[in-house]
């Protein structure tokens, strides 16, 4: 089946996609910060670029799109029904590359964390998670 909008109107769309300061990092950002919690961001000197890093703790953490990062039962985590072996072959490899790079951080003495966009709607989820992992 056709893509039903022009190669130049999707290269755009995809063109329009942010992987760092998007929504739901910034939701993250802003209630660890006012719980007291102190990082840093993109550090891209570290496997996967985490996007908060909280030094002290020795923590990074991930804050992963549904949709690019395959959330297992998530309603967010369609696979589009046009060009699917281009999306599966695209999903399998950011997934792929995730376990690669937690890995390699875990191998160098960090602890590594993700929380997924359908976590980081309400301030109220966001900070449990961070209070149970970071108190």
């Amino acid at each position: 089946m056709a893509d039903r909008i022009s190669s130049v109107r999707r290269s755009e769309n995809m063109r329009a996609i942010k992987s760092k300061n998007t929504s739901p990092e910034k939701r993250v950002r802003s209630v660890a910060h006012r719980l007291g919690l102190r990082f840093r961001l993109h550090r891209s000197d570290l496997p996967g670029s985490p996007d908060l890093l909280f030094p002290r703790k020795k923590t990074a953490l991930f804050v992963h799109g549904c949709f690019w990062h395959r959330h297992e039962n998530c309603p967010r985590a369609t696979t589009p029904k046009t060009n699917t072996e281009y999306w599966n072959r695209k999903f399998r490899d950011n997934t792929e590359r995730d376990r690669r790079n937690r890995k390699k951080l875990e191998e160098d003495g960090w602890r590594v964390l993700v929380i997924w966009e359908c976590e980081t709607k309400t301030p109220e989820s966001l900070e449990t998670f961070l209070v149970k992992n970071f108190f």
